[in-house]
């Protein structure tokens, strides 16, 4: 074990200074929102895709173009509206009249880092068009496949005040998003600050720290992270607390639990917890790095019952109830 800790530590130092390279060129740009950076940050050195939701004006969307720069990826935004049509995110076939043929014509889906924005705005038919993409990373156009170019990312934004015209998503999307990062005020400090950098309205100018090619060189090694069986235990603990919480200790949360998380959570928590070592500089991986990223991880995956709505229990606060309980190694 020590011999496995010490060579995956060694392994990450000059990763450790790629990623920091990366955090810092974006934050010339975004103030304050280090958690939210950080996490985009984890879902594209592990290849998961993150649902972000916040009220509007909080540099979601900029944070997610400015990473992009950072990074010398490919960006697309598409807005989704209620009249958007699957073919508008994926592409059509065209017919040529001067050879008689059908072409293909790729949509905005094929790039690098695909911003969503305000994704329940659009019918279950466009959103349900994003689900081989996201999870078979291909696309498939009057018959034919598309493999996309990794890496592929999807960031999806919604709002969480306005619901009017706007479309549930399907729960075998949301499971498909790695994280869903809850995104909040800044301070008053970190607002000042925003007005100074943004009022003047000059753009701040980015480098490009990184390549595609250093970040799934990147991703390869955080697979290769030492995770420990006691802490591998841990992860699994955690999901099946949320499916059968009355085996540890937390029989109270049963009425509160309609679905508890898939094992596709255990995977992401297993990936998202490497990645946030990895940003650390260890090659290996602790439970405090579990403990940290669980509630991003889970927060969508526990439906809750009619009777935790009617008392105003929320996935975060059955997420934190069940970190609090179970055992920790």
């Amino acid at each position: 074990m020590a011999a496995s800790t010490a060579q995956g530590t060694a392994a990450t130092g000059t990763d450790g200074a790629l990623a920091a390279a990366i955090l810092h060129e974006v934050g010339k740009r975004v103030v304050g929102q280090e958690t939210m950076i950080e996490r985009l940050l984890i879902c594209l050195l592990t290849g998961g895709h993150v649902l972000l939701e916040g009220v509007p004006g909080l540099a979601k969307t900029l944070t997610v173009r400015t990473l992009a720069e950072t990074v010398a990826a490919r960006f697309t935004r598409i807005q989704f509206t209620p009249d958007l049509l699957p073919s508008d995110v994926l592409g059509t076939q065209v017919y040529e009249q001067a050879t008689g043929t059908f072409s293909v014509k790729q949509g905005p889906v094929f790039t690098n880092i695909l911003l969503a924005d305000e994704i329940n705005r659009a019918p279950a038919k466009v959103q349900s068009a994003l689900l081989e993409a996201m999870q078979e990373k291909q696309v498939t156009i009057g018959g034919e496949t598309f493999t996309l170019e990794e890496p592929f990312l999807v960031l999806a934004t919604q709002n969480p005040i306005e619901q009017e015209g706007t479309y549930p998503l399907p729960e075998a999307q949301v499971d498909r998003f790695m994280l869903k990062l809850r995104v909040g005020y800044p301070t008053r400090e970190e607002e000042r600050e925003i007005m100074r950098r943004m009022a003047g309205g000059t753009g701040i100018p980015i480098a490009a720290v990184a390549t595609p090619e250093a970040l799934l060189a990147a991703r390869q090694r955080i697979a290769e992270l030492y995770l420990d069986a006691r802490v591998a235990d841990y992860i699994v603990d955690l999901v099946h607390a949320t499916r059968e919480p009355a085996a540890f200790g937390l029989a109270d949360l049963g009425a509160l639990i309609e679905f508890g998380a898939s094992p596709r959570a255990t995977i992401a928590l297993a990936q998202a917890s490497r990645a946030h070592a990895f940003l650390r500089g260890r090659g290996f991986v602790t439970p405090d790095d579990v403990k940290a990223i669980a509630p991003d991880v889970l927060r969508h995956r526990v439906l809750t019952t009619f009777e935790a709505e009617a008392d105003g229990v929320t996935g975060d606060d059955i997420v934190g109830r069940v970190l609090d309980r179970v055992p920790v190694p």
